[in-house]
């Protein structure tokens, strides 16, 4: 456990539950979809039993598609196995208020077996295994993610019956920094960034990006598993927060052919004394040596890691050149065109990957981001040399294309084995597999508008 001080306390829950200002507490993991997962107790109960000896859910929970539909290929969960239950474990460092549901607090929970054993495919514990690897070298993470989204003026059950189609963006133009672009939904994005305020979080800002009705909050960069449980956090809240406005938004990383969504992710790190060790004003760049090997890391496993940052089919649609979302593994001095991009100066000094859009599940993706560096560190990779101008038209290898291709890298990757085990390569190998199955044989609007009549 951390020693951070969480957003609300166990005891000032207690006095809160007994004055009767909090009657409901959900309990709740993030499954592989980035999703939150759990159950909503009475606060009273959640206190007396299920704080100190946790719940049960099914096990099947990591072991669907995002349709909730029960699959074949998974070890951990199937009918042969009968699909049992696991146990969620509270972690009471991460308790919150949550503001948008009334009386409501909300911890995030581990997961682990009957025996106590950790569930190892559970995104957060594959964060956790790679934290506890970097606080070998006595190295912890920081980390920021940058979510967009596109908000729309029809509600989420209308977006639903219409087959999102023909919907109704806030904005009708690009309204990037645009101050008169946010300010006509600010009410909404006013709520947001003041009730995940409320919960916890540090908010730092909001502004307009290029897409009709995009937007995006930034948040205050915090070490790299806080960061991830309130990503999850805030990409639910911000959903139900939007509901309850008669609204809808989409992280979705490609909604149509204009600009998609990206979650860019900040990465830096400090020693045990707390200073960055990323940063030295001297070097190239103003890198260290161990940041050169820690972003060759980087280049190295990019493409066999793409799965753990772009991990749906609708991810690989923001893969286009000239779109700021990265098609070459290359990196670069503040340049937006690579995938990886180095920015901040002295302590800010950090890494930005730039692959990940808004479906990123952020405990994979960061996970992702430890273990590469890691392998670049231990193995004193060379950093090759940076690129200045448009990766877009340059000679860099490309990363996957396809949920397919990056599937078959990660399948085949001695490096993700090494990193994650078989277990977990495994497991989101099936998650993959599924997911291109399930898009396999779906018939799509373009193949009808293209061939009812035509062909």
């Amino acid at each position: 456990m951390s020693d951070r001080r969480p957003p609300l306390s166990i005891d000032e829950l207690t006095r809160r539950v007994d004055a009767g200002e909090i009657d409901t507490v959900v309990l709740a993991f993030t499954d592989m979809q980035g999703r939150l997962q759990g159950k909503r107790f009475a606060a009273r109960f959640f206190l007396d039993e299920v704080l100190a000896h946790g719940t049960e859910g099914c096990n099947y929970l990591l072991a669907v598609d995002a349709d909730m539909n029960t699959v074949d290929g998974y070890a951990m969960a199937s009918w042969e196995r009968g699909y049992g239950d696991f146990a969620l474990h509270g972690d009471p460092t991460t308790l919150r208020r949550t503001p948008w549901n009334p009386g409501t607090a909300l911890i995030t929970a581990d997961l682990a077996w009957h025996d106590g054993s950790p569930v190892l495919a559970s995104p957060r514990q594959i964060l956790r295994r790679q934290l506890d690897r970097l606080a070998e070298h006595g190295w912890t993470a920081y980390v920021g993610t940058e979510l967009e989204f596109l908000v729309f003026k029809d509600t989420y059950e209308d977006a639903w019956s219409r087959g999102y189609r023909e919907l109704s963006p806030a904005n009708q133009y690009n309204i990037d920094y645009s101050v008169l672009g946010t300010g006509r939904i600010e009410p909404l994005l006013r709520r947001i960034r003041n009730e995940m305020g409320a919960a916890g979080m540090t908010v730092e800002s909001a502004k307009g990006e290029c897409n009709l009705g995009q937007h995006e909050i930034a948040f205050r960069y915090d070490e790299a598993l806080a960061t991830c449980d309130q990503h999850a956090v805030y990409k639910t809240g911000a959903k139900e927060i939007a509901a309850q406005e008669g609204m809808a938004l989409t992280f979705m990383a490609k909604y149509d052919e204009r600009e998609g969504n990206s979650c860019h992710i900040h990465l830096s790190l400090r020693d045990e004394a707390g200073r960055p060790v990323l940063a030295d004003d001297s070097g190239p760049y103003g890198m260290s040596p161990l940041m050169r090997h820690f972003l060759a890391g980087q280049l190295a496993a990019l493409r066999d890691f793409t799965l753990l940052y772009a991990p749906n089919i609708n991810s690989y649609k923001r893969f286009r050149p000239g779109s700021f979302a990265p098609t070459a593994v290359a990196w670069g001095p503040d340049n937006r065109t690579c995938a990886l991009r180095v920015i901040g100066r002295g302590p800010a000094h950090r890494l930005e990957n730039r692959l990940p859009g808004g479906d990123v599940n952020p405990y994979l993706a960061v996970a992702g981001m430890v273990a590469a560096g890691l392998h670049g560190v231990e193995q004193r990779l060379e950093l090759p040399e940076a690129c200045t101008g448009n990766a877009y038209t340059g000679d860099a290898r490309h990363v996957p294309a396809t949920l397919r291709e990056a599937a078959e890298r990660w399948g085949a990757s001695p490096l993700a084995r090494a990193a994650f085990g078989d277990e977990v390569v495994r497991h989101y190998l099936n998650m993959a597999r599924v997911e291109q199955e399930a898009f396999d044989t779906a018939i799509t609007d373009w193949e009808r508008f293209r061939s009812f009549e035509r062909m």
